[in-house]
């Protein structure tokens, strides 16, 4: 099995107002499989442009349903990730709200392997709708090609930070194409000599423990975080593998506003 955690936002687990047995029970399905659930808060707010207290009310918001069947099987919510990745516009805001999640059991969730497998799931389900198999697999190859180079892309930035890999930590968002070329994914990472860890075991690298002082407006990795905190060149983020333009092109007729990030875009 490889470990993963799914990060909820429990809005989505509603329908008129009402919670949806059948989306709770897959999460029920998720957590019986032997994987894991965190809290990504309840309606997916950027802490950019909410107050902090109404961001950290959707936090707690945002386990009402998940903590109750994690300690049904005797667990616990551990682990938080930000919306859009967007960790806070200023070291007081940073601090306030890391204060906030260590008093109510959380520990932040980084992620290392960013990349826009969302709009590549906006594309993929274009050329679903359509029926049109021939774009699906272009788009679904191009993917698996496209991470693996951000694989690559960020392995060179470790060499450059820390002399060495780390463990990586890869986001992905639930959708049709990661469901269909999961298994492609896997063989892939694996052909670059990667085996799967738990978030627990990937956190323990002690590269996790550097220190990070980026209060910028972008929702960027924690490799650059890292590195824009360090102070590397220009030159050190040059290079990273983008989105495809017919990828973009196809997307954006999927996305609100022809906008191909869409509203879920980290």
């Amino acid at each position: 099995m490889i470990p993963a955690i799914g990060f909820v936002n429990e809005n989505r687990l509603y329908q008129d107002g009402s919670l949806d047995g059948q989306r709770v029970r897959l999460l029920e399905q998720w957590l019986d499989a032997g994987l894991d659930l965190g809290n990504h808060t309840y309606s997916h707010k950027d802490l950019h442009k909410v107050p902090l207290d109404e961001f950290k009310a959707d936090i707690l918001k945002g386990h009402e349903v998940t903590l109750g069947l994690l300690e049904a099987r005797g667990k616990t919510v551990r682990y938080f990730r930000h919306p859009y990745f967007h960790a806070g516009r200023d070291l007081e805001t940073r601090k306030d709200l890391n204060h906030f999640l260590a008093e109510n059991g959380y520990e932040v969730a980084p992620a290392t392997i960013d990349n826009a497998d969302y709009i590549f799931a906006n594309a993929y389900e274009i050329a679903h709708s359509k029926e049109d198999e021939e774009l699906k697999a272009r788009i679904g190859e191009t993917f698996v090609s496209y991470i693996r180079d951000k694989f690559i892309f960020f392995e060179r930035n470790c060499e450059e930070l820390f002399g060495r890999q780390i463990r990586q930590i890869l986001i992905l968002h639930g959708s049709r194409l990661n469901a269909d070329y999961l298994a492609s994914l896997v063989e892939m990472i694996r052909s670059l000599g990667y085996d799967f860890v738990s978030l627990e075991t990937a956190l323990e690298d002690e590269a996790y423990q550097s220190k990070d002082t980026f209060v910028g407006k972008a929702g960027i990795t924690w490799i650059h975080r890292w590195a824009i905190t360090k102070g590397m060149s220009a030159e050190f983020y040059e290079g990273e593998p983008t989105t495809p333009k017919f990828v973009s092109e196809v997307a954006r007729s999927f996305a609100p506003n022809g906008d191909p990030d869409g509203p879920e875009s980290p």
